[in-house]
């Protein structure tokens, strides 16, 4: 009786931790549909307003279950020097890592990238939800990427410490 029971619940984990495993990974995630020129905007240093780039060969991925978990990969012609000039920079970017099946997107080499200057990051836009920030990083040669981050608002909210004037209200 004793191995029985034993059997029963080792089974029961194992398919536990591959529901667990199949949910993360695949699960939750959809591939976005491109929208047209607002897949791929910029926060304008001059006006503060989100502006459209050209952009080619998009590919995008989300879910519903967190608001950071949306990731997109795709190129452009527009010279880094001029996307410098124009947009404002996001400092401290920090792509989080894709599930594998995406693999146009591999947040170490981008994280390198940003570290080394090869690759730029700019406020795509500022609390696309209450507390995450849109980013964009795109390369020397051409290749851009988005994703979510928490902003100092969100970091504030989700810890519990009191939020200061900088924070736009929550919504209900």
């Amino acid at each position: 009786m004793g191995k029985i029971l034993g059997a029963i619940i080792l089974l029961s984990a194992l398919a536990a931790g591959i529901a667990i495993y199949y949910f993360q990974v695949y699960g939750f995630y959809t591939e976005v549909e491109p929208r047209g020129a607002d897949d791929v905007m910029l926060t304008s240093m001059a006006s503060g307003e989100r502006e459209p780039i050209p952009y080619d060969a998009f590919r995008a991925i989300d879910a519903d279950s967190s608001p950071i978990r949306y990731r997109a990969c795709f190129s452009t012609r527009q010279s880094l020097d001029a996307l410098d000039e124009t947009f404002a920079p996001y400092e401290g970017a920090a792509p989080r890592v894709a599930p594998g099946w995406f693999d146009c997107f591999d947040a170490e080499e981008i994280g390198d990238a940003l570290a080394d200057g090869s690759a730029l990051a700019f406020l795509g836009q500022r609390n696309i939800e209450y507390g995450i920030d849109r980013v964009v990083a795109v390369f020397d040669d051409g290749r851009g990427f988005v994703w979510h981050e928490i902003n100092d608002c969100g970091d504030k909210t989700y810890d519990g410490s009191p939020v200061d004037e900088t924070c736009p209200d929550r919504p209900n």
